[in-house]
This record gives C-alpha cells, sequence and structure tokens, in this order.
C-alpha cells in the first residue's frame, strides 16, 4: 500500500490515505504516458493554417520577360514564390492532426501518470478545502501552505465552482473535475491534489473495475 498524507488548509498533517498501487497497473509503463500525451497534445491542435500556391495567389501567369537576350537572370511570372507576393513552393494547408487511443488505454495511462506521482511522493490529499465565494488570495495561501505553490492540479468531485474561480488567476494551478482528470492534466504539473472526497472517489473507481474485471 501506498500512503498519501493528508493536510489541512494551513499546511498541517491531518492523516493518512492508502491505495494500493496494484489498482494503478503496478508498475508505470513509460511508452503508454508518451503515447497519451502526444494524442493529447495532437488533438489540441487547430490544424487550420493555410497558405496559398503559386495558382492562387493574384497575377498575371504571362512571362515577365524573354528568356535571353537582356542581360538578366531568366525570370518566370509574378506569382512564382521567389518574387514578393507569389505563391509558397510547398504550402501549408488545413490538415486533421487527431490520434485516438481506446478507452481502456487512456483510463490506464491516467492512472500510471497518478502512479508516478504517487511513486515520487508528490500526491497529498487536501482535508475539505470548503470556499464559499471564490477567494484567489486564500487559495494561493493554502498552495503555499501545502507545498504546491510551484505548480499543481487539484482533483475535485464534481465541479467546485467557488473554487475553481479561486484558483483561476494563480500561475501553474488547475483545478478539474476528477472525472475529467487525465494522463497530460497531472503530468503537466509538479504536484497532484485531491480533496478527500474526490480521492475516496477516484480510490472507489479503480476497486470498482477491478471488481468488474
Amino acid at each position: 500500500m501506498i500512503q498519501v498524507p493528508v493536510y489541512n488548509e494551513s499546511g498541517k498533517q491531518v492523516g493518512a490515505e492508502s491505495i494500493d498501487p496494484a489498482l494503478l497497473g503496478k508498475d508505470v509503463n513509460v511508452r503508454l504516458l508518451k503515447q497519451a500525451v502526444v494524442m493529447y497534445q495532437a488533438n489540441a491542435r487547430q490544424g487550420t493554417v493555410s497558405q496559398k500556391t503559386r495558382g492562387e495567389v493574384e497575377g498575371s501567369t504571362r512571362k515577365l520577360y524573354k528568356q535571353k537576350g537582356t542581360g538578366r537572370a531568366r525570370m518566370g511570372p509574378v506569382r512564382q514564390p521567389v518574387r514578393r507576393g507569389g505563391g509558397r513552393a510547398f504550402p501549408r494547408k488545413p490538415r486533421d492532426f487527431r490520434h485516438d487511443m481506446p478507452r481502456k488505454m487512456r483510463r490506464l495511462a491516467r492512472d500510471q501518470a497518478v502512479l508516478a506521482k504517487l511513486n515520487s511522493e508528490q500526491v497529498l490529499i487536501l482535508d475539505a478545502p470548503r470556499f464559499e465565494t471564490p477567494k484567489t488570495k486564500r487559495f494561493a495561501d493554502m498552495m503555499k501552505a501545502v507545498g504546491a505553490a510551484d505548480g499543481c492540479v487539484i482533483a475535485t468531485a464534481g465541479v467546485d465552482r467557488p473554487l475553481y474561480m479561486s484558483g483561476r488567476n494563480v500561475p501553474r494551478a488547475d483545478v478539474i473535475d476528477v472525472a475529467e482528470l487525465n494522463a497530460v492534466a497531472v503530468l503537466n504539473r509538479p504536484r497532484l491534489v485531491f480533496t478527500r472526497e474526490a480521492f475516496t472517489r477516484y480510490r472507489d473507481e479503480l476497486a470498482g473495475r477491478k471488481v468488474g474485471e
């Protein structure tokens, strides 16, 4: 079992929770993690760039002057790529960069990313941070108290709007629903922070899936 420390908002450790690494795949599969990160980053690309060929730019196709006898270098029409305002020789066109991955592989990659953070002792649990209204300073002080000021992703049980709005202006801090957690979100930040409810929900989901299999 791996022990995950539980901290209160002031940064004092108030307990610990355990999780079985076997539920997360036992060993970290680096190749799977790389494949997942490449997929998520590729799917985030827009691919809408579009440049014009020499056949698409405006201008005459007439040769500017005759080939020989002028004393100048040979020259084609104004639309050729070597002239200003001409078309591109190898223009970039819209394309779809999307990759696909089976759902089981995506879930395993997420679990492997969490396991990697657990092995490096970069995971902690926050005990019931209740934000009735958005408070950015309180959020920043809380992150500093638990040692996550250099960057973290906070997983919550469901959408916690006050907590999200408190952290959205804090640099290198992401607040997301634990159900939306994925490999690249976990690996993008140095620390992974669960609320106690989110950790319980995540662990129960892993245990239920293991029983179902």
